[in-house]
């Protein structure tokens, strides 16, 4: 019982933190499918690969930099797909302009770091799923962190920098997106 009452009292105060954080964007979100504009240029698929426009709110007290994520679990890997990683994002930032993942366009805040996806590369990497394949979920998450930046190497493997998010991170916010063809 002692056990029980710690887990549910460590995680209240994480609860209250997030009570109103968000995260959305004016480019996809749950109620259409992904746009061909936002979807990789390779594997088959002919889409633009810009990343989208995100905007966040009501961030936890005592948030000291972002993450964001956004990750596939559909994808036929058996351990799902990472399409974006960016980290040390500030805490003072509150949207992400639209092409951010563009590491090259400098549309990111200058302290941000893009991190290499399942793609073998740094950035954003559109939804491409397999031709005919049911539609996928592209989970969009910002994780607000305790810490300004995290301690993980340019090389980093997404579970690597999944694992530094998650030991640092004071609430969530995200969405799920779909796409298919």
């Amino acid at each position: 019982m002692k056990k029980l009452f710690v887990a549910i009292a460590t995680a209240l105060p994480l609860a209250a933190s997030a009570g109103g954080f968000s995260l959305s964007s004016p480019d996809v979100g749950p109620k259409a499918p992904i746009a061909n504009k936002f979807v990789f240029k390779g594997f088959g698929c002919e889409g633009e690969n810009v990343s989208p426009a995100l905007a966040w709110q009501n961030a936890p007290k005592g948030t000291k930099s972002f993450a964001l994520t956004a990750y596939d679990p559909d994808a036929p890997t058996g351990s799902g797909w990472w399409h974006w990683l960016m980290i040390d994002i500030p805490a003072d930032a509150s949207a992400l302009a639209q092409g951010a993942g563009d590491p090259a366009a400098g549309k990111a805040p200058k302290e941000a770091r893009q991190m290499r996806t399942d793609f073998g590369a740094t950035g954003w990497g559109g939804p491409c799923p397999p031709k005919g394949d049911k539609p996928h979920r592209y989970i969009f998450t910002l994780h607000a962190l305790k810490v300004d930046k995290l301690e993980v190497p340019a090389d980093a493997s997404a579970a690597l920098v999944g694992f530094m998010i998650h030991a640092s991170e004071i609430g969530k916010a995200g969405f799920t997106a779909r796409y298919g063809r």
